[in-house]
């Protein structure tokens, strides 16, 4: 079993399934995004002293994003919808309880949608808080600099990680604006479509404490 920041990662059956799932399917650069949201959301979890399944966190780390992508992107729900049914789709292929299944999808669904998932069940909050610190780098120094340079060091960022999960978000986005509305994807259209106008999620993401 792999230990990264003194974080384990989730090695049985299921868990590796959604690993090759995501390596065969996202970019790299969205895996390793994936990867340090658990282990940031993780440590998170451990320094509030939250309980929590390590399992469901991990498969909501790793197909939080999954909705950016083909096949799994739709033609008309928010991507962080698609992301969830996908999660939900994999567990229950898996036999996972439903009460489960519901922290999984919700935690997916909720992660771009900041001032409510602080106050649900732990898995929910900490998909939130992990995806926060990777692409915000809000609560940075909450994190000591070893255990951020142990989780980079595993999963680089890479020299253009800020602009590359813009384009990202950009790519999974841009094709379906209305889905947009509430959430700050609108950011992301912001900046990459002239005919959009709207501040600003992405000036949050390249102003963060991270430098790339």
């Amino acid at each position: 079993m792999t230990t990264i920041a003194g974080i384990k990662i989730p090695d049985s059956l299921m868990a590796r399934e959604a690993t090759q799932l995501v390596r065969d399917t996202e970019t790299e650069l969205l895996y390793h995004h994936s990867r340090r949201v658990f282990l940031f959301g993780s440590l998170a979890g451990q320094r509030k002293g939250l309980k929590y399944d390590p399992e469901l966190l991990y498969i909501g780390a790793m197909f939080h994003d999954m909705g950016l992508v083909e096949p799994y992107s739709s033609a008309h729900d928010r991507f962080e919808v698609d992301g969830a049914n996908a999660a939900r789709d994999f567990l229950q292929r898996h036999g996972i309880g439903e009460d489960d299944i519901e922290q999984v999808w919700n935690s997916i669904a909720l992660h771009t949608t900041p001032g409510i998932p602080q106050y649900m069940k732990p898995v929910v909050a900490l998909v939130t808080a992990g995806v926060e610190m990777d692409v915000l780098g809000l609560a940075y120094d909450e994190f000591t600099e070893e255990q951020r340079h142990d989780v980079v060091h595993h999963h680089p960022r890479g020299d253009h990680f800020k602009q590359g999960i813009i384009d990202a978000f950009a790519h999974g986005t841009i094709h379906k604006p209305e889905t947009t509305f509430g959430n700050v994807k609108a950011d992301v259209l912001a900046l990459k479509d002239p005919h959009y106008h709207r501040e600003n999620f992405c000036t949050m993401i390249l102003n963060s404490s991270w430098k790339s």
